[in-house]
Order: C-alpha cells, then sequence, then structure tokens
C-alpha cells in the first residue's frame, strides 16, 4: 500500500468545516511562480500546474529507473497547494482574478533531496522535451495559522474566509499576512471532475497572537 500523506497527517489534510488554530511544520516542495486569472485556458497557472506535476511524477516512479533515491519508499503524490496574493492587497480580491500572484507547490516526502530533484528536472526535460527551469525545490515553514475546510465554488470562499477572521479575532488572535505568509489553499477536488458545490478546498491563513 503507498504512503498517503492525507490519510497519515489528517489534522493538515482533513479538518473539519469549522474554523481552528494549527502549528504548521516546515515542509518541503515543489514550486512554480507565476502570476494571471487561473482559469486562463492555457495560462501561466495551468503551465505551472503541468510543470509540477511533471516533476512530481517522475520522482514518484523514479524507482522503476536506475536512479534509486536513498530511502525511497512508494507514495501517493500529495495533493495541489497554492499560495496566492495581489501587490498592494491584504488576502485576495477575488473580482481581480489578473491580478493574482501565485506559487503552485506540491509538496516531497522528506527523503527526497536536493540532488535527487536535479536528476528529476534532468530526467523529465529529455523525456518530455519541456522546460522544467521553472520548478524550484523550496523548504516552507508556515509556522501557526488558521485553517478550515471550505465546500463548494472557489468564488464563495470569501463566506469561508470571514468565518475563519470572526474566529481569530475571538482567539484574540489576527491575520499575519504579508510577504513571507500568504493566503494558501489546498486542493483535495479535482475541479475538472467534481461539481463546484461538491468541490473540497483547505483554507489557512497565517497568524499572530495579538499585542
Amino acid at each position: 500500500m503507498a504512503y498517503d500523506y492525507k490519510k497519515e497527517y489528517k489534522e493538515l489534510y482533513k479538518p473539519k468545516t469549522k474554523p481552528h488554530i494549527i502549528h504548521v511544520p516546515a515542509m518541503t516542495f515543489l514550486a512554480v511562480s507565476g502570476q494571471g486569472d487561473p482559469n486562463t485556458e492555457g495560462g501561466d497557472y495551468q503551465q505551472a500546474i503541468e510543470l509540477l506535476y511533471g516533476i512530481a511524477y517522475t520522482l514518484k516512479m523514479s524507482y522503476k529507473t536506475d536512479y534509486k533515491i536513498n530511502g525511497f519508499f512508494e507514495y501517493v503524490v500529495p495533493p495541489l497547494e497554492g499560495f496566492w496574493w495581489q501587490d498592494d492587497t491584504q488576502g485576495v480580491d477575488l473580482t481581480r482574478k489578473k491580478d493574482f500572484r501565485f506559487i503552485s507547490l506540491i509538496r516531497l516526502p522528506d527523503f527526497i533531496t536536493y540532488k535527487d530533484f536535479l536528476w528529476a528536472k534532468e530526467t523529465a526535460s529529455k523525456k518530455k522535451k519541456k522546460d522544467f527551469s521553472r520548478v524550484d525545490y523550496i523548504t516552507y515553514d508556515e509556522g501557526v495559522c488558521v485553517q478550515c475546510m471550505h465546500l463548494g465554488p472557489f468564488n464563495n470562499e470569501i463566506e469561508t474566509v470571514n468565518k475563519m477572521h470572526e474566529f481569530i479575532n475571538e482567539q484574540r488572535y489576527e491575520l499575519d499576512i504579508n510577504d513571507h505568509r500568504y493566503h494558501h489553499e489546498i486542493y483535495l477536488s479535482d475541479p475538472r471532475k467534481s461539481n463546484p458545490e461538491k468541490l473540497k478546498t483547505i483554507i489557512r491563513h497565517p497568524i499572530v497572537k495579538k499585542q
């Protein structure tokens, strides 16, 4: 049975539909930065996702090649994630999607090193005849956040976000979105295959204790 991070780390990937506070540990990710409306057909966001999955699956299937990753075990590729922001805006304004900036992410198992990542980029580039130079290997320590499961269309996220912000105010925390801490989404549903009303998206916002 392949190791599934969603099942093993339920506090990170199966939160309740009520806001709650969580400390998110440092993790390593594949990452691609970009900008623009994520709904644009063939746009920068869709290109970024294609690049991410190209490297993610090259690493996942490495055990079938001559390249051996130290400590490797079979695993399910973790879900797609995204950090989102807009210049001069705290949080996100869904009416200005063309102004979005993003970092799309896929979590990596701890045993995958930077050396393994470089191997995957070179291997995928040769095999797929595609430029994977935009894909980065990063470690991100998210820290203390409020999170909540959002059910339904992306355009209705503001309802969940408002609940989260009311909750942190009651708990004497405040929002801490800045140049290094972001509006964070984790996608548990494929919007191409799911009814919009049944989409599951984890929303996280960084927070700090009020002074």
